[in-house]
């Protein structure tokens, strides 16, 4: 796809989630906005699998560590056909698989997530394993920045510089917002890009929101011997003005109101694209 058919798919993800949420009740609405450019970017560009594909063992892995921002994951999902987008009508009822944080019950999701934290040393192990195959998929593990407070985060990372996991590339959804406020309030981590850089990891920081940035970065090969980090500069609640850079909207549900505003913008985003 070129760049403006992708910008085009975000924003309709972005519409999707944005509906499912309101029609739940529930969900993580600013991480999910703030990632959509990046889930776009790994599944309709980047990751060598399909749903064709999923059970191929030389298929791309992809974990989302940050798996609160499940909802967007979801609609990547069944756009991509992976399962059908009215299976989606179920999400967080009773007995439907699709639950509020990731479960490889699901086709086409790798591994359980949510517990913060985890997703980057499940990665790193699988990338070993490929080593140990000699197999040639790459790994890509999505986290969140006030996850990075999580002190197996950094064994992880020093576990994958030192097993010169060169088929690893991270990503952070780097916000600066978490549910409780600034992470740089919360638990500062700051600088994320010297830190990786001391940990052995190559460092790319680049706009998480531009989708053409994510996919000519995230195509890039790896240094040989050197796990990836990407440290994606993005904005918590892209696409909705009111929801921008507000920590409330880390997990929240709009009213009525908020929803139908909510919707003509991104409607309006939506069709300003078709039209260029």
């Amino acid at each position: 796809m070129d760049t403006k058919t992708l910008e085009l798919k975000a924003a309709q993800m972005r519409l999707a989630t944005w509906k499912m949420i309101f029609k739940a009740g529930t969900g993580h609405t600013g991480s999910d906005l703030s990632c959509a450019d990046i889930l776009v970017a790994l599944y309709y560009s980047v990751l060598k699998e399909t749903p064709a594909t999923f059970a191929d063992p030389t298929r791309d892995r992809y974990i989302q560590s940050k798996g609160h921002a499940v909802e967007i994951l979801y609609n990547v999902l069944a756009d991509r056909g992976y399962f059908s987008k009215k299976e989606l009508a179920t999400y967080s009822q009773f007995n439907s698989p699709y639950i509020g944080h990731p479960t490889n019950h699901i086709n086409g999701i790798e591994q359980n997530t949510g517990s913060l934290g985890h997703g980057l040393g499940l990665s790193a192990g699988i990338a070993l394993a490929a080593k140990l195959d000699q197999s040639d998929y790459h790994v890509y593990t999505l986290m969140g920045d006030g996850e990075q407070a999580e002190g197996s985060v950094w064994e992880a990372a020093m576990f994958a510089s030192n097993y010169h996991l060169d088929n690893l590339t991270a990503i952070i959804d780097h916000n600066g917002l978490q549910i409780s406020g600034p992470t740089t309030k919360v638990m500062n981590s700051e600088s994320l890009a010297a830190k990786y850089e001391a940990f052995g990891f190559d460092v790319i920081e680049i706009n998480g929101n531009d989708i053409s940035e994510l996919v000519k970065t995230l195509k890039i090969p790896n240094i040989a011997g050197k796990p990836r980090l990407i440290l994606a500069d993005t904005i918590k609640g892209y696409g909705i003005s009111f929801a921008e850079n507000k920590p409330e909207w880390h997990h929240k549900v709009p009213t009525d109101e908020q929803y139908q505003q909510g919707v003509q913008e991104l409607q309006t985003i939506i069709g300003g694209l078709k039209n260029e």
